[in-house]
């Protein structure tokens, strides 16, 4: 038999901690984010849906998506144990320069439309935490914009190929001028792929004043007060739009691109050129030998073809075919640190994340994005730890295999 007791004033005033409320409500709710999947949830809560699904989704069926996410989940970790952890070091050199993280700022589109701040934000954190920030053909700020708000960033610029070649060619001039040190050329984008997410929500950009969106205005004031109250969307590659994401891609991307565009833009483009697209071991080597000096293995997100090639089965086929003569890295799906250091132990230089940092913009602008790239770097420092590792150098296959 237990026997009980009332307890004790003094016991009972041990056990009672509040947390102090430091900061305002947006500070307050995200720290209570615990990892990414936490600020998906407090987007999808304060985005409105055809905002939140338009950085969630993906193309189709959303298979591709879907198989990115298992293929993670497939990970098994080898460690070793008794090593001595106590300091980590998980910077290294990406383009030949120091990054303090094996991870970039993915390129992302029409980025104001989750947040007010927008790739300002995005920019301002990559600079603070020292990992390059790759600006899109289709954000809404502006080549010399991003400049000035993080002029200390390493910024690179994610080019389409247009069907205006000479409209392309300008831009690539703008970003050499601002600074920028490498040029991201996607090559998965042909036509645009079916994001049927979209097509449900009625989705535009800008978004248009139907019923269903006022209808959304009233449960998301916020999101719409910071749309009608800021300037108007301005895209880095064009002054205005009124369709569809798809309508817009399909007007404006070249179908008929090939690999001379590289040699063109290799011949033309004095920093470095990056390859974002690459899902076969031979259109790796192929871009290399057109003068690519990094590929990026990556399916757009699941966002263009879907049942398209999962990036990390990819990865390790591609890391044979080049990597001895241009940098690997690795795009989509990636939700967590230890996703980052998988991929590098299967080959990678590093990883592009896009849709971990839109989660925290959308839940609370410059600040969730800080808090989503805290999240990625206690993560990976923690898993290097948990590995025996101390360093980024010391990844290598034999600490992860994929499970059947």
């Amino acid at each position: 038999m237990v026997e009980r007791r009332l307890p004790r004033w003094s016991e009972l005033r041990e056990l009672a901690r509040p947390r102090p409320r430091a900061g305002d409500a947006t500070d307050r709710r995200l720290a209570g984010a615990a990892d990414i999947g936490d600020l998906r949830e407090l987007a999808r809560r304060r985005a409105p849906r055809a905002v939140f699904d338009y950085t969630d989704g993906a193309a189709g069926a959303e298979i591709s998506l879907r198989r990115s996410r298992e293929a993670f989940q497939r990970v098994e970790f080898r460690p070793s144990v008794l090593r001595d952890v106590s300091a980590v070091d998980p910077s290294t050199v990406l383009l030949g320069r120091p990054s303090a993280l094996p991870l970039a700022f993915a390129p992302t589109g029409f980025t104001r439309l989750m947040h007010a701040e927008g790739e300002t934000a995005v920019g301002r954190v990559a600079e603070r935490v020292g990992i390059p920030h790759a600006l899109s053909t289709m954000g809404t700020t502006t080549i010399e914009e991003l400049a000035a708000a993080a002029p200390g960033v390493r910024r690179w610029f994610q080019l389409y190929l247009w069907r205006d070649r000479e409209a392309s060619a300008a831009l690539v001039e703008r970003a050499a001028a601002a600074g920028y040190e490498a040029l991201v050329l996607t090559v998965d984008t042909p036509v645009a792929g079916p994001r049927l997410r979209d097509v449900r929500n009625g989705f535009t950009i800008p978004p248009a004043l139907t019923a269903r969106t006022v209808a959304n205005a009233a449960v998301h004031p916020r999101w719409w007060i910071d749309l009608l109250t800021t300037e108007p969307l301005q895209f880095a590659s064009l002054r205005s739009w009124g369709g569809t994401v798809a309508e817009l891609a399909d007007r404006v991307f070249e179908p008929a691109a090939t690999l001379a565009d590289v040699r063109a833009l290799r011949a033309t483009w004095a920093g470095a050129l990056v390859v974002k697209g690459v899902q076969t071991a031979e259109d790796a080597r192929a871009v290399v030998d057109a003068g690519a000096d990094a590929v990026v293995v990556s399916n757009h997100g699941g966002r263009q073809l879907d049942r398209a090639p999962t990036p990390l089965e990819e990865l390790p086929a591609v890391v044979r075919a080049v990597g001895d003569r241009a940098e690997v890295y690795l795009d989509g799906g990636i939700l967590d640190g230890a996703d980052v250091v998988a991929s590098v132990a299967l080959g990678a230089r590093g990883c592009l994340v896009g849709r971990a940092y839109l989660y925290g913009l959308m839940a609370g602008g410059e600040r969730g994005v800080q808090r989503a790239a805290d999240i990625l770097a206690r993560e990976v420092t923690r898993t290097l730890q948990l590995l025996g590792v101390t360093s980024i150098a010391e990844l290598t296959p034999d600490r992860v295999r994929l499970r059947a």
